[in-house]
């Protein structure tokens, strides 16, 4: 009798979980939650999506490609070896981005806004301020070249947007502000590259080489480089002035590098200028026959002996004090040749003021 009384209460709960389980799948769902309408955006939400619209149809996703060996069949592919960012700089297909991105590239492509790809080719480099210029080799038509603006204008805490592509997300937009003016950084060939803009907008990998835009809209710089322990944004990215970019595109757009004066002398490693009781400024090491240095009378070290002598030591350049060989470089950027410049020279404890013809 108990086991025909435990059997009849098992099939008793079974009936009663089966029945349960019938009202659960018949009871109508819930009602979704009322939905709150939005609203027009605020004034400033609509003008950030207003000028990424009008930015985007000139930014650009760059793939750099080498070609590898198959060890095993011998092969040749195209392999893929990294991304980054450019934009378009002219109606002709001119593209200008960063030189870290296209520095080891043996074949480039450049995916437009329409996802449209195209082959490139490096038109112009310029190692010392991380920038190159590539160029499409058959561009569409109607490309929008970015807007241009300014940089020497600039102000701490004004907005700013970055366009990239980070991590191959292409088409990203982040915001931030100018976080601060003049800075420095290196570039590949270990010059400074001066009156850099920092920037708290999120700059990651990928984004090299993208448009760094203020609020209406305008190219002010080129997205650089991220000062970071991790290699991901920590709210500290730099970007080439807009100033420096429009001076030396159409540089290497016509000529394919920088051009600069040749002053015809070597410098001191600095490294060794402690010998010499480390004075300030750059010192001539040598100076090259029939050069400009050599027309304007500069000195380099001389010999007596087992001794070595001090020559002349450059401390200024028309009226600006010369601190190193950066300096000096930085002011040569922004000369003609065939100018004749004043050169402030340490030579014997006086003081002397050469001219010098640039050549």
């Amino acid at each position: 009798m108990r086991k025909v009384a435990l059997v009849s209460l098992i099939l008793i709960a079974g009936m009663l979980a089966g029945w349960c389980s019938s009202q659960a799948i018949n009871r109508s769902p819930a009602a979704p939650r009322p939905v709150s309408p939005r609203g027009p955006l605020p004034a400033s939400e609509l003008a950030t999506v207003e000028r990424f619209r009008e930015a985007r149809t000139s930014v650009v996703y760059i793939t750099t490609i080498a070609y590898q060996r198959d060890w095993f069949s011998m092969d040749v592919q195209a392999v893929p070896t990294g991304t980054g960012s450019g934009f378009i700089w002219d109606e002709t297909g001119h593209i200008v981005t960063n030189f870290h991105v296209v520095e080891d590239a043996q074949e480039l492509e450049v995916t437009l806004s329409d996802h449209s790809t195209h082959r490139a080719q490096v038109v112009g480099l310029a190692p010392e301020k991380d920038l190159a210029v590539l160029r499409l080799v058959s561009p569409p038509a109607k490309l929008r070249p970015i807007p241009v603006g300014v940089s020497g204008d600039l102000q701490v805490g004004q907005s700013v947007m970055a366009i990239g592509n980070p991590f191959g997300l292409d088409q990203t937009l982040t915001t931030g502000v100018v976080s601060a003016l003049g800075r420095e950084i290196q570039s590949a060939t270990r010059r400074r590259i001066t009156g850099v803009i920092q920037t708290d907008a999120a700059i990651n990998p990928g984004n090299s080489g993208g448009p760094l835009l203020d609020s209406a809209g305008r190219l002010i710089g080129v997205n650089t480089a991220i000062q970071s322990t991790s290699g991901s944004s920590a709210g500290i990215g730099f970007a080439v002035p807009v100033d420096t970019v429009n001076h030396i595109v159409p540089l290497l757009i016509a000529k394919g590098r920088l051009t600069r004066p040749d002053l015809g002398f070597e410098e001191l490693d600095p490294s060794y200028a402690p010998r010499f009781g480390n004075p300030k400024g750059v010192i001539v090491l040598q100076v090259r026959r029939n050069s400009a240095a050599d027309r304007a009378g500069l000195q380099g070290i001389s010999r007596s002996g087992r001794r070595y002598l001090l020559g002349d030591v450059i401390t200024g350049v028309e009226g600006k004090t010369v601190r190193n060989m950066d300096d000096l470089l930085d002011f040569l950027e922004t000369q003609a040749l065939g100018r004749t410049i004043q050169l402030d020279v340490l030579r014997e404890g006086k003081t002397l003021r050469l001219p010098l013809r640039l050549q």
